[in-house]
């Protein structure tokens, strides 16, 4: 009589992050960090259609690497339940912790009861009042949350692009500073060029009226300063 096949739940589940991680890997990265107005996100992403960072709320985005599918599925939630909650009691009541920790529970229940986890990273960011901090939370493949300061970076290159902010990112710095930062943090990197229209550039813009959000052109990105060829 053959013995039934087993596997240990700790190697199950080591098996399940490395499958993750593996995927997110394959992914080219974003990164967020705090700029005088608000929050800048940037990553390299040559399509124009298919985003990786895209508004949730009036002063909340959402960015995502990994799979696209799943983490645009992620996305779709998210806006249902800020609008719901939105709607039923008041704007106001739609926080990125609440959403965040939706994701957290959404992601650790896949992770721990699905055959497949879920190859995605991402990131929840609100836009903080004047004199008030911004809100960085990243949600890994598990449903693990972290609370940032300051910068954080997902995606296959995370690691380096971390360091590379730890070296160089300044608070309070104006959007065309931070921008050039983000740009260049990409090509040192990824070492070589990037050029203006395979990034993708958005805001959080805490000047704007009521609706935060606002992506930014490959023509208002060159003008900042970055030197990268191509459109």
């Amino acid at each position: 009589m053959s013995l039934p096949f087993y596997v240990s739940p700790e190697q199950f589940m080591k098996d399940k992050s490395d499958y993750a991680r593996k995927g997110i890997k394959r992914g080219k990265s974003v990164m967020a960090m705090d700029y005088a107005d608000g929050v800048l996100f940037v990553a390299e992403n040559p399509s124009s259609t298919l985003h990786k960072i895209s508004e949730i709320y009036d002063r909340m985005a959402f960015a995502g690497v990994g799979k696209f599918n799943e983490f645009e599925s992620l996305r779709m939630h998210g806006i249902r339940q800020a609008d719901v909650r939105g709607y039923s009691y008041s704007r106001d009541d739609v926080s990125a912790r609440g959403l965040a920790n939706s994701y957290s529970q959404i992601l650790g229940q896949i992770f721990t009861e699905a055959m497949k986890p879920f190859e995605v990273e991402i990131l929840v960011a609100a836009v903080g009042e004047p004199g008030q901090p911004n809100e960085l939370y990243h949600i890994l493949y598990d449903g693990s949350v972290a609370d940032e300061t300051d910068f954080v970076a997902m995606g296959g290159q995370s690691e380096d692009l971390s360091a590379y902010l730890h070296k160089n990112y300044k608070p309070a710095m104006p959007l065309e500073e931070a921008v050039k930062l983000g740009v260049a943090a990409l090509k040192e990197v990824e070492n070589r060029s990037l050029p203006n229209g395979n990034l993708e550039v958005a805001v959080l813009d805490r000047t704007r009226e009521r609706r935060k959000f606002s992506r930014l052109t490959a023509g208002e990105v060159a003008a900042m300063g970055p030197e990268a060829p191509g459109p």
